[in-house]
């Protein structure tokens, strides 16, 4: 059995693999004050500290079973890549490990998020190959050349990205204007699929990268001429989604017909998903695989104890 631990800024994750199939995906989402558009790391790790070992009590098997115990350590394998929030999972994945006599790994959150997308999709076998992997989330929005590396699994290079405000944030930042609980995401893409509303987006690229900082202004003019929160919805998704078809198109052109993964919370929008399956040949993490979770961090210690 192989435990992954993922304490990201709004999910404490924990998921068991067995070396066939996730046999434990278990969740529990942060709580955010009804206003507020995010958590302070103080918080976020003092109920990552709370939720820890109410997911840890799902596990049903004999723990003498676990081969392996992986973690995620920070945000994304980079240097100075760092959250506090990290270290709860961590400290609790050398707990386990150390009890039951296992061996530990550490990862990234965002080696997570493309392994768990490739699980969902069966397609574990591209950590062999190079590939394009979109992370679109709350706190990032990167297109990445993935590599084959000894070390850790994958490396992930950034080759496109946004300048300034990421693609959830965007989400989260419409919705709780209109009065919505943050995380948002749900009830943006319910109600974006109510409008009819047409439009026809200016987007705003330098080279590679895109920039989605007029997207809360707008949104915002909408709301206050009166814009109907399903309008407004669509509006920010559907900004959203052309942003990435052309980021996708931008980086086909420079470097070849490569497979395309989609991973990240974002990724899971009913419209987003449905447009870019549709006009390219795409792999997309099912919903339970897109939003954060352990899952790949579970796969990526199944993969490192082969090594």
């Amino acid at each position: 059995m192989f435990v992954g631990i993922d304490t990201s800024n709004y999910t404490t994750s924990l998921s068991v693999f067995d070396g066939e199939k996730i046999i434990l995906n278990s969740r529990k989402l942060l709580s955010v004050r009804n206003g507020e558009r995010g958590l302070r790391q103080s918080d976020a790790v003092f109920q990552h500290t709370v939720n820890i070992p109410k997911l840890i009590n799902q596990i049903s098997f004999d723990i003498s079973k676990v081969d392996a115990v992986s973690v995620s350590a920070r945000p994304r394998n980079i240097e100075n890549s760092y959250m506090p929030c990290f270290l709860v999972g961590v400290e609790n994945g050398v707990a386990i490990s150390k009890f039951t006599n296992s061996r530990l790994y550490e990862t990234s959150h965002q080696v997570g998020h493309i392994l768990a997308a490739l699980y969902s999709v069966g397609r574990l076998d591209l950590i062999n190959d190079r590939f394009i992997a979109f992370h679109v989330s709350g706190g990032t929005t990167e297109a990445l050349l993935i590599e084959p590396d000894r070390d850790e699994i994958i490396k992930a290079t950034v080759i496109a990205q946004s300048l300034d405000l990421k693609a959830g944030q965007a989400v989260d930042r419409a919705g709780v204007m209109m009065g919505m609980q943050f995380p948002c995401g749900k009830e943006i893409d319910a109600l974006s699929l109510k409008s009819d509303a047409e439009y026809n987006h200016k987007l705003s690229f330098k080279g590679l990268d895109c920039s989605m900082s007029g997207v809360e202004n707008k949104a915002e003019r909408l709301f206050e001429s009166g814009a109907s929160k399903e309008d407004i919805s669509k509006f920010v998704v559907t900004y959203i989604c052309d942003t990435l078809c052309k980021m996708t198109d931008l980086i086909l052109e420079q470097y070849g017909n490569l497979p395309l993964v989609y991973a990240g919370g974002v990724m899971s929008n009913t419209m987003i998903s449905k447009r870019i399956k549709e006009a390219y040949n795409a792999y997309f993490a099912g919903p339970e695989h897109s939003c954060d979770n352990a899952c790949g961090i579970a796969v990526y210690g199944y993969i490192k104890s082969l090594l």
